[in-house]
């Protein structure tokens, strides 16, 4: 049989009469906008998180547009991020008309480097957001420091970190807010698209719930200029769902991604690092191809039936929009190397050992 990349048919078959119960609840009592199943969501996911406060959204873009705000970025500041990750993390800056300012990334975890981050601070800059790529933190402790030292906001792309944690922390609970994603394919996927905002700061958070619903405090006053970026209740109704499910299956992608790793070792890829005081989510289990056959090695999978992907083909600083920014080819070469070179394995939690092996030894027949 066919092994897909992701495979959301599966976790639904497991999960199915408590899926179809949450819909049939918002359907049967027609709360459709915020109420009862959105607040209890959020009160569960910021208790996952071991955070104060989640403020349900629309969507992980909007998540990322939210926090700048609430972090008083403003056009013509500066906000420093990684070449290599989606392009949703720079879009938030540019849509406030502050500047994203790329920086290269560290070779052996493809998360932003640290060192530079410090070379990349300037007057103007305004914060750091550092993504927890592919489910695996970036490192925190010395760009939190960079960041008390300089008085600089720390924004979490947590986007693809549900659970993922660094030095017993949680991601989305070390900087000052953090960003979730739920698009369908994430360790906790909605429906359609969704996201959330959690911090441990009690203003940041009120603000929060204010600028995602219009900027009201009841259903006529409007206190501010705010957004239509509510979280859909039934979207919630199915996260809700989902969630007590997360942690067994946040520990199978780790038993999936130590077997592949196993398995994988001393062949002609490079299977990921993770330093010792990380637990990553594996949201992504992606290898490097250093030979410059990649596509030889995609076109072999495909034709065994096994289905791959490639995150991400294009850094950020070479992105046709982002042209303006005036970044060229060789600016970043870490990430324009991964970029070149990266393959993305099927990882779902239903994925079988059998199968585990079965892509193992069809990479290394390569």
């Amino acid at each position: 049989m066919p092994i897909p990349l992701v495979d959301l048919k599966a976790q639904y078959a497991a999960i199915k009469p408590e899926i179809d119960a949450a819909i049939q609840r918002v359907i049967g009592n027609a709360s459709f906008i915020l109420g009862k199943e959105v607040s209890e969501f959020e009160t569960n996911f910021a208790a996952f998180c071991r955070a104060k406060h989640c403020v349900g959204l629309d969507s992980g873009t909007a998540a990322l547009h939210l926090a700048l705000l609430l972090c008083d970025v403003k056009p013509g500041d500066e906000v420093i991020t990684t070449t290599h990750t989606f392009v949703a993390t720079a879009e938030g800056i540019s849509v406030i008309g502050a500047r994203p300012v790329l920086v290269d990334i560290d070779p052996r975890t493809y998360n932003l480097d640290p060192r530079a981050v410090e070379r990349a601070i300037t007057p103007r800059t305004k914060a750091i957001i550092p993504v927890h790529l592919y489910g695996q933190p970036a490192e925190m402790d010395p760009i939190l420091e960079i960041a008390r030292t300089r008085n600089l906001r720390v924004i979490e792309d947590a986007a693809q970190a549900h659970g993922a944690e660094y030095r017993g922390k949680r991601a989305g609970t070390m900087g000052d807010i953090a960003c979730f994603s739920f698009f369908p394919s994430k360790n906790l996927g909605a429906y359609g698209d969704a996201g959330a905002l959690v911090t441990n700061d009690d203003e940041l958070a009120a603000r929060a719930r204010l600028l995602r619903d219009h900027g009201r405090r009841d259903k006529y006053e409007h206190l501010v200029v705010g957004y239509g970026y509510r979280l859909d209740a039934l979207q919630a109704a199915i996260l809700g769902a989902k969630l007590p499910h997360l942690d067994a299956w946040n520990a199978r992608r780790r038993a999936i991604a130590d077997y592949y790793t196993e398995l994988l070792t001393n062949s002609a890829v490079v299977p990921p690092y993770v330093p010792p005081h990380i637990s990553p989510v594996y949201h992504i289990y992606a290898v490097r191809v250093p030979s410059g056959n990649r596509d030889g090695l995609r076109a072999h999978l495909k034709s065994r039936g096994i289905e791959t992907g490639i995150h991400y083909p294009i850094p950020l600083h070479l992105q046709p929009v982002n042209a303006n920014l005036g970044y060229q080819r060789g600016d970043f070469p870490h990430a324009e190397q991964v970029a070149d070179e990266e393959l993305s394995l099927p990882m779902y939690p239903e994925l079988s050992d059998q199968q585990v092996e079965m892509i193992a030894e069809a990479v290394r027949s390569y």
